[in-house]
């Protein structure tokens, strides 16, 4: 004789404790539209809590990130050491952006980084030869010249808004711990609502807590 058996509850779906959070949604800091360099510095941003986000920190993320601004085709096959390139010229950018914001010289690495990002791209396919066939014109890694190119975009971008008119109206965000930086409209020093939020109830809690204010 058959016993009947009696199904269990179902235990509740638990997440895998390695699974990463989802990446919040944050909208593009104001001069991102207008300027690629202000966007390729915010491709990492600081949250509350110590948490990081870095749109750069993998050869996926940032081929998906270069494709998306059409500076590489999304099957561009960039490798660790193109994407630590990346990573590099926008810390050499993000110094440059830091030394016009408080009116400090700039460090020298970081006006070579840019100047050899502009100037080491080739103008023209090299002359190469094949056995069989002959005389070619093609680039020597086609990966690294799409990315030689991006860097070159990049850099020459940054170099524009700092020399331009719009480098008067470069500020960061002023809302800690968020470290992007904008193009100030007005008396705006905030990257988003999100940090103006922050930075307004960051000042109101400071005054009730500050000694002889009233409860």
């Amino acid at each position: 004789m058959d016993v009947p058996v009696t199904a269990e509850p179902a235990e509740p779906a638990v997440p895998p404790a390695t699974a990463e959070p989802a990446e919040p949604a944050v909208p593009p800091a104001p001069g991102e539209e207008q300027y690629l360099a202000l966007a390729f510095v915010n491709s990492t941003i600081a949250l509350p809590g110590g948490q990081f986000i870095d749109f750069l920190g993998t050869p996926e993320t940032a081929s998906r990130w270069l494709a998306e601004r059409g500076l590489a085709p999304l099957d561009a096959g960039l490798r660790e050491m193109c994407t630590a390139q990346l990573r590099s010229l926008r810390e050499q950018i993000r110094a440059l952006f830091a030394s016009r914001v408080t009116a400090l010289a700039a460090l020298p690495a970081a006006l070579s980084a840019v100047n050899d990002a502009m100037t080491k791209v080739p103008t023209a396919s090299l002359l190469q030869w094949d056995e069989k066939t002959g005389p070619y014109r093609a680039a020597p890694h086609p990966t690294t010249q799409i990315v030689d190119h991006a860097l070159a975009t990049l850099a020459a971008n940054a170099a524009d808004l700092l020399t331009g008119p719009d480098a008067e109206r470069l500020t960061a965000c002023g809302s800690p711990p968020c470290t992007r930086y904008l193009l100030r409209h007005g008396r705006r020093h905030w990257c988003s609502t999100r940090c103006g939020d922050r930075a307004r109830a960051a000042r109101a809690y400071a005054r009730r807590t500050r000694p002889g204010a009233s409860g």
